[in-house]
């Protein structure tokens, strides 16, 4: 069953998709996410042949109920925490909640690294912010059960270096384009947080097309910045969805390829027909061959072309 806009009727799109690539782990980084957060389970598991990265095994699977991708495509993009994942441990949805967060944690030290601690903070009984072995980035926060709800998985985007003081910024951006979007909390930094600059955004959280997004601007020094590694995928139904994501959100016409591009702050989404998910699990090997060197030729992709080299007897 497809959701519709209670106002439109029109189809809503799948939730927002964070899109990890790994060089040859997605497999294995996948059964690790879903040994370590209660309800995760892989979904579909497949592999891309003659690809300018050689074989590449793609992979789906829910972590917590949240929808992610994997590929293993090449040593092309190193992951790094200017886009990471807030885990929010519940106490109203989840009794034993403290229990789990210390759980997960030790879970995802094994190999990881912490960037700040496990702990008491001022914003929360107990939070730590952790780079797993794979070098994907997790804030495990004890939420405070008064405050409004929020899914249990938040993608979290950091603005840093010539992205700082742009959080505010982005997320007017993004919930100007999508349609199903709303605003959540704002803080800002105040007086006395330098290197911060008074105003900016400590912290902020927005929903597009269902899908819940965090933000912060950094004033410190990071030696990161958005890259390929962590993408949004964006499932569309129609030709015409394809066109208007693409239309408002590429801005750096030379990283269009293969139905990705990047934004005017350097975060890359993928457009990418809903119908393609199919067509890549459930068709032959020959299906999956001709329609993998199709989309390799395109940059923006077209819905019409890619069914017909599925559907070519």
């Amino acid at each position: 069953m497809k959701l519709s806009d209670a106002k439109t009727g029109k189809p809503l799109i799948q939730p927002i998709t964070p899109h990890l690539w790994f060089d040859k782990e997605a497999q294995e980084a996948a059964e690790f996410y879903c040994s370590v957060f209660p309800d995760s389970k892989i979904t579909s598991s497949t592999t891309l042949h003659n690809t300018p990265s050689g074989d590449c095994d793609l992979v789906s699977f829910n972590v917590w109920g949240h929808p992610f991708m994997a590929i293993s495509a090449g040593p092309f993009f190193k992951l790094n925490p200017s886009i990471s994942f807030m885990v929010n441990f519940d106490p109203s949805r989840e009794k034993n909640a403290r229990e789990q967060i210390d759980e997960v944690w030790n879970k995802l030290s094994d190999g990881g690294t912490a960037l700040m601690p496990l702990d008491k903070y001022p914003f929360s009984e107990r939070y730590g912010w952790i780079q797993d072995k794979f070098g994907v980035t997790w804030q495990l926060i004890l939420t405070n059960p008064d405050g409004e709800p929020r899914p249990t998985i938040v993608p979290s985007l950091m603005f840093v270096g010539s992205n700082f003081g742009k959080a505010e910024e982005a997320r007017e951006f993004y919930l100007s384009i999508f349609r199903n979007a709303r605003p959540g909390t704002l803080f800002r930094y105040g007086p006395g947080q330098e290197p911060n600059a008074e105003g900016t955004v400590m912290f902020t959280d927005f929903m597009l097309e269902n899908t819940w997004f965090a933000a912060m601007d950094s004033a410190l020094e990071h030696r990161f910045n958005f890259n390929e590694a962590i993408s949004l995928l964006i499932r569309c139904e129609t030709q015409e969805e394809i066109d208007y994501y693409w239309d408002k959100l590429s801005a750096v016409p030379e990283a269009e390829q293969c139905g990705w591009l990047k934004d005017k702050y350097g975060i890359s989404w993928q457009i990418t027909p809903a119908a393609m998910d199919e067509m890549i699990t459930t068709g032959t090997p020959k299906q999956r061959d001709r329609v993998t060197q199709k989309f390799l030729k395109m940059k923006k992709f077209n819905i019409a072309e890619l069914q017909t080299a599925f559907e070519e007897k």
